[in-house]
């Protein structure tokens, strides 16, 4: 999915995403990528906002995660380093790409293009 790194590219799956029902996933992935860069002193907050937004339970934008991954997660939160979602969003990158991405290369919205 190298077109996940072209601003375009990008808008267009994110339009499909929410056609699904299942924007939550890009906006998660992009949300992980925001955070990489964060600075040193803000990561705890930015980390637990990610948390809440999209990883806990319930969360107002859950996304697809297993119980180890979602509790390792939890755990990483709670020392805020650089790479505390890299295991979930890992795992949500295989959704996009096994899942999603396939019916949105044969969905009506790219054969328009």
């Amino acid at each position: 999915m190298f077109f996940l790194s072209v601003v375009a590219g990008r808008a267009v799956f994110t339009t499909f995403l929410r056609s699904e029902f299942s924007e939550e996933n890009m906006d998660f992935w992009l949300a992980c990528e925001d955070y990489k860069k964060t600075a040193p002193s803000k990561l705890m907050t930015r980390a637990k906002q990610i948390y809440q937004q999209y990883v806990e339970a319930d969360a107002p934008n859950e996304v697809n995660l297993d119980a180890a991954t979602r509790e390792e997660t939890r755990q990483n939160v709670e020392n805020a380093c650089p790479s505390c979602f890299d295991e979930a969003q890992r795992m949500i990158y295989v959704l996009m790409a096994k899942d999603s991405y396939r019916r949105f290369l044969n969905s009506k919205l790219i054969q328009d293009l």
